[in-house]
């Protein structure tokens, strides 16, 4: 039986993890568990699947009452509190890491479990975005097994694995256009983050929900992609699909285009993270074409949703432009979460602080760090302004 550890086990990623766990009993060990601080969930995880480590990330939830108690109840796990105590349970040995921490803060503990895992199950695609070079050269050194976990990623990655890369001339990542699909740019600085959070296709937290609303998760998804499988950017085209039933396309060299289709679950990408190269039988469902009856695709609007293009434009100034670029965007979806900033103001923002920030082009951690710091600060202070 092969050791699993969850960085997110509360969230959605998490949660679909141990669904395709439970649906395969006897195959995986669940050994570590980290969250953020749902301790409801948490607590009925620990009872289903007795992990041998738990860490939780948030201090109120760390210092209250009931996680003192769930220590108590459990006294043979070994329990971490805080960031740094997520860094000290992936340095426990495990087979496979399925890494689903929201944001930069996925970045820090990933690293350090490199020497410690055989494979990288990566939904964290905030890695390859702050630190692409350095964390894809770490994983080589190591020789850990990085299987992608976002739905377009994991089916590029079973397309090539099935096509020479000499004929290879594009990769094409589908996306659904997000709840705002459709939306002019006037009606845009109206929304609420309710209207911004009805995804019409996937059931996802919220930040990403609402990068997805502005196409600023497909375009961060242009730059993991461009580190998962050594493309420029020329080569990385983006589509919209509203049915998202094509999880994305590879086009060769004479023209022809190959699709990959499935339902819109993630327990999909995670059984092939999990499983691959092998293929299981799962009950998790199967797309009756008939009843699709049709499949739609176009351009997206770069007037209404210009986040897709910032993203293009960080991606090929590279080094710490990436990071600086993703921590701005992550600090403009809290304040629209928190309504003190207009959806279009995202995007606004986010153009501001790349436009001041010249990029270290072979930064160290310690200067991704900084800059990811740095843009963090610059994006309170220019909002503050505004």
């Amino acid at each position: 039986m092969r050791g699993l550890t969850i960085l997110g086990c509360t969230g959605s990623i998490g949660l679909s993890t141990l669904r395709v766990i439970r649906a395969f009993p006897g195959e995986f060990a669940v050994r570590g568990l980290v969250c953020r601080g749902n301790l409801d969930e948490l607590k009925g995880q620990i009872a289903e699947f007795s992990p041998e480590a738990v860490a939780v990330a948030s201090e109120t939830s760390f210092r209250s009452p009931e996680y003192l108690e769930l220590k108590k109840k459990y006294p043979k796990i070994s329990f971490f509190e805080g960031e740094e105590g997520i860094v000290e349970l992936v340095h426990r040995d495990t087979d496979v890491l399925v890494s689903a921490i929201v944001g930069a803060a996925g970045l820090r503990p990933n690293l350090a479990a490199l020497p410690h895992v055989r494979r990288l199950a990566l939904a964290n695609k905030e890695t390859l975005v702050m630190a692409g070079d350095l964390f894809m050269k770490r994983v080589r050194d190591h020789e850990v097994e990085l299987l992608p976990v976002d739905s377009e990623h994991s089916a590029i990655f079973l397309l090539l694995d099935m096509l020479p890369g000499k004929d290879i001339r594009r990769i094409i990542l589908t996306g659904s256009g997000g709840s705002l699909r459709g939306k002019k740019k006037e009606e845009l600085a109206s929304i609420t983050p309710e209207e911004a959070l009805v995804h019409p296709t996937w059931d996802m937290g919220s930040k990403i929900t609402i990068d997805s609303s502005t196409l600023m998760n497909k375009g961060l998804e242009v730059i993991e992609a461009h580190h998962l499988f050594g493309l420029s950017y020329d080569d990385i085209s983006v589509i919209i699909h509203p049915e998202s039933i094509i999880h994305s396309m590879v086009e060769t060299v004479d023209g022809a285009i190959y699709a990959h289709m499935g339902v819109t679950d993630m327990a999909f990408p995670i059984l092939n993270a999990l499983f691959y190269p092998e293929k299981r039988a799962n009950p998790f469902g199967r797309i009756d074409l008939a009843k699709q009856g049709s499949i739609h695709f176009f351009t997206h609007d770069k007037e209404a949703f210009p986040a897709l293009d910032l993203c293009y434009r960080a991606g090929r100034r590279g080094g710490t432009m990436p990071a600086v670029l993703n921590a701005a965007n992550e600090e403009c979806v809290h304040a629209f979460l928190r309504g003190d900033l207009p959806l279009t103001g995202i995007a606004k923002t986010v153009e501001k602080i790349i436009d001041e920030h010249e990029p270290i082009v072979e930064p160290g951690i310690d200067e991704i760090f900084l800059a990811d710091r740095w843009a963090r600060e610059r994006t309170h202070a220019v909002m503050s302004r505004a």
